[in-house]
Order: C-alpha cells, then structure tokens, then sequence
C-alpha cells in the first residue's frame, strides 16, 4: 500500500477477457453496481454495451476508466464535476492516459518507500 493511493494494491489484476458483467466490474474496482450505473449518467466516456435485457457488458478499458474515476472520487477527493473535468483534461493532452499516468507515479512512489526503507534500516 502506499501512501499516495492506499486503496490501489486492493483491488484485483483485471482479468484477459474481453467483456465483463456489472457484477464482475462491481468486484473488480470495489463499487457497487449502482454507484457504476449512476457513473454511466455522469461521465459520458463511460458506455457499456447493452445486449438483450438491457445487461451491461464492460470492456477492459472501461474497467481501467472505472478505476481511474474510483481513484479521483474517492483516493484524491475530486467532484464527480471535478473528476469529469479532469478526466475532459487529460483527453485533451496527445498520448495522455490517466491510467497509465497514475501507474507511473505509483510505481515511482513504491521505489521511493523503498529506497526509505532501506535507508532506515
């Protein structure tokens, strides 16, 4: 866990598949699933398919949009208005993915805790 996202080493590697139901995308970015159908009317980048009975099926990179608006929302303390404009934002850079983005500087943050630890040791 680190310090800049205590939430990020929770949650489980998102599987090689290529759809997923409301209820595995419910597990797999710990929200419920109301919370991802009221996040559809919010954030219009989200689009699930929707086949017969009106079921969601997310794509992978749903579920990383997903965990990418979990971590604004709830780890760095954005408005969904304020999340919906930084996420406008980041689609406006060329290359720019804040997925990616904030794996990076986790990354670096786990080398830095390290590189403490040891030199505490």
């Amino acid at each position: 866990m680190t310090m800049l996202d205590p939430g990020a080493d929770e949650l489980p590697p998102i599987p090689g598949k290529r759809y997923f139901t409301i209820g595995e995308v419910s597990d797999l970015c710990a929200v419920k699933p109301h919370v991802l159908r009221y996040w559809e009317q919010e954030f219009p980048q989200l689009k699930p398919v929707k086949r017969r009975g009106n079921r969601r099926y997310y794509q992978r990179h749903e579920v990383q949009l997903i965990r990418t608006i979990r971590t604004l929302l709830y780890i760095d303390g954005f408005t969904i208005s304020g999340a919906r404009n930084q996420l406008e934002s980041d689609g406006d850079k060329p290359g720019a993915n804040p997925a990616t983005s904030r794996k990076a500087i986790q990354g670096i943050v786990r080398e830095l805790e390290e590189i403490y630890e040891l030199l505490e040791g």
